[in-house]
């Protein structure tokens, strides 16, 4: 029998905000079993960026990740945001490591190709390439790994990089050899039947009840991508994907979840 793995993912809502992240925090350290947290950049990245003079632009919502840019990140998420991470949960006897994709090769990845944008130093994850053996010496030896949404692409670049994509591939990597959860942290209490109504929660959603729910035209639209990510990491090995409120990381350990479980 596989041993339960935690692959737990933060965004801006909760590492923008440090009453959010403590309490975040003080939660995951008292998450039992084997874990990893994948933090987002948030908008400290930007404001270092003003600081500097240096303009952040974006399209479509997309950051454009330039020479400039690229240095940047690289020291607010995997230096300044990772590191204050790590120094908090080591302080809550929570034995974290602070790591980008590139130590120990943990996360290969391609820079995106140029096509109708170009993103810059964006990179694209190679989830067969993870180097699942390194993340397993740091798990059986009860070091908990906090990874930073930078990757590299083995010719000397760091790559700017989703974190929830992060997540996935990490989750998918480790499948074979753990038995995974994946959670999404957001600010939302789950999947909501419901978008005005924030007790809507549906808890359960299968391949069979989603299809039931997209007849019926009941989801939000903004939420399907998510839905559709996560059908995708368990088609490839994950066990199952919760999303849910960061503040019920806890309860969304277990096997009473408050969220919304997703599953085969």
């Amino acid at each position: 029998m596989k041993d339960r793995f935690y692959v737990i993912k933060i965004g801006g809502n909760v590492v923008d905000d440090e009453a959010n992240l403590s309490s975040f925090l003080q939660a995951f350290a008292l998450v039992q079993g084997k874990k990893i947290l994948i933090h987002g950049g948030g908008k400290i990245a930007t404001k270092i960026a003003d600081k500097l003079g240096v303009e952040s632009k974006y399209i479509n919502g997309r950051r454009i990740t330039d020479d400039d840019t690229i240095d940047i990140v690289t020291m607010v998420y995997g230096g300044l945001l990772n590191k204050k991470i790590v120094a908090q949960l080591q302080s809550l006897q929570c034995n974290a490591i602070g790591l980008t994709g590139a130590d120990a090769n943990l996360i290969p990845a391609t820079k995106r190709p140029v096509k109708d944008i170009d993103y810059g130093w964006v990179g694209d994850v190679q989830t067969k390439e993870i180097e699942k053996a390194a993340f397993s010496i740091l798990l059986e030896n009860n070091l908990v790994p906090v990874l930073a949404p930078l990757t590299h692409d083995g010719n000397g670049h760091i790559l700017n990089t989703n974190a929830d994509t992060i997540a996935a591939a990490v989750a998918v990597a480790l499948s074979q050899a753990y038995d995974v959860r994946l959670i999404y942290c957001f600010e939302k209490k789950g999947v909501l039947e419901n978008v005005d109504d924030e007790n809507s929660v549906i808890n359960l959603i299968t391949k069979e009840k989603y299809s039931q729910l997209l007849a019926e035209k009941k989801l939000f639209a903004g939420i399907l991508p998510k839905i559709d990510n996560a059908f995708a990491a368990i088609d490839a090995g994950v066990h199952e994907v919760l999303i849910g409120d960061a503040k019920d990381l806890l309860q969304n350990t277990t096997a009473n979840t408050s969220g919304t479980l997703i599953k085969q």
